[in-house]
């Protein structure tokens, strides 16, 4: 099968097009169109000649994704698309709008995930593949044609869909410096966020990137019993594993962390899970760069149940008597199991944990 236009970097497609004798300039304008036409294919390039639109067309899928359904939620924003891949298989894929302000777009980075958290449902799917960087971008780019044509576009992109970004390392930051190519997307890396389960080594790796994007934790609890008994991944890397290499990142790149913290009822909610957690973020220093989102539970696997309000907001005052920032955030969409935890395709196999 031809690899789609978003998996050929520039001096590939740049190469494609001198050996058919085109001018330079063509290299810019298929790359423009690749990120703000609202076009459906090559053909309706319509500021290329016809038969560049042909050759392209033959050479290059226009795009490694391809809608399959799409549900909105109650709220009037949140709407969540699967996709299907060349393959057969499918992900998913979010756009939240907040308010007309923002557009912010949650994408996959794997189809199925293998961290098999116990409150997650793509972790059910296992690992099915990693996605290609054109699936990826492609993510991205199937909402920004929809912006478009209503004269607006995708301004915040977070890898926090089906998968574990860290461990697709190549194609995930070949998809972030597509995003923020100002030739392409030119999405400020400032407004990208790349989430993980605690991949140190990984953590380690984007630190040296040289790329301004925030990076956000998945701790979910304070003690390393707790955490393995939820997450896997601990058995590799404990908590402080997970907090040293927070801290060099923070180090490194000089930009804020976030520390994500799914609470569960009777799990890791306590006043005391919070006092934990709070002196061991504060025992790395620099308590300002942190901050710490408080995500209630969404319905999906191992039955776990939300705490109370109150108990929420006793564990985001006793966070804050040592200094560190916490927010409790209710997810949108999950009317439409869109919400953090809840994406999940009717494929896969049973999670095999690390």
């Amino acid at each position: 099968m031809n690899p789609s236009i978003t998996d050929v970097d520039a001096a590939t497609l740049a190469a494609w097009l001198a050996q058919r004798g085109e001018p330079a300039y063509r290299l810019k304008q298929i790359r423009r169109a690749i990120a703000h036409s609202t076009a459906a294919d090559f053909g309706g390039l319509t500021d290329l000649p016809l038969g560049l639109r042909g050759a392209l067309a033959e050479a290059f899928r226009w795009s490694s994704v391809e809608l399959a359904t799409e549900v909105a939620s109650a709220d009037g924003e949140t709407r969540k698309v699967l996709l299907r891949l060349h393959d057969g298989h499918h992900i998913e894929s979010v756009l939240m709008p907040h308010h007309g302000e923002r557009n912010s777009v949650c994408i996959s980075t794997q189809a199925g995930c293998p961290m098999a958290c116990a409150f997650c449902a793509t972790g059910e799917m296992g690992l099915i593949r990693d996605l290609t960087r054109g699936e990826i971008v492609d993510q991205v780019r199937y909402w920004q044609r929809e912006l478009r044509s209503r004269d607006d576009r995708v301004s915040h992109v977070v890898y926090m869909g089906m998968g574990e970004p860290l461990n697709n390392y190549g194609p995930v930051m070949g998809s972030v410096r597509a995003l923020t190519d100002p030739e392409l997307f030119g999405i400020s890396p400032r407004r990208i966020t790349i989430s993980t389960c605690g991949i140190v080594p990984k953590i380690d790796a984007l630190a040296e990137e040289g790329l301004p994007i925030d990076l956000a934790v998945s701790l979910h609890a304070a003690n390393d019993r707790t955490r393995a008994m939820i997450m896997p991944v601990n058995r590799k890397w404990g908590v402080d594993d997970v907090l040293d290499a927070s801290a060099r990142y923070v180090e490194k790149t000089k930009r804020r962390l976030t520390f994500e913290y799914i609470l569960l009822k009777g799990v890791n909610d306590s006043v005391a899970d919070a006092e934990r957690l709070g002196r061991r973020i504060a025992a790395r220093g620099r308590t300002s760069m942190y901050h710490v989102n408080l995500i209630p539970v969404n319905a999906g696997p191992g039955g776990f149940e939300r705490p109370s309000a109150e108990a929420m907001e006793l564990f985001a005052r006793t966070l804050e008597s040592h200094r560190i920032a916490a927010t409790v955030r209710i997810s949108k969409g999950q009317d439409i199991a869109a919400g953090c935890g809840q994406l999940k395709v009717p494929e896969g196999r049973a999670a095999v944990p690390l």
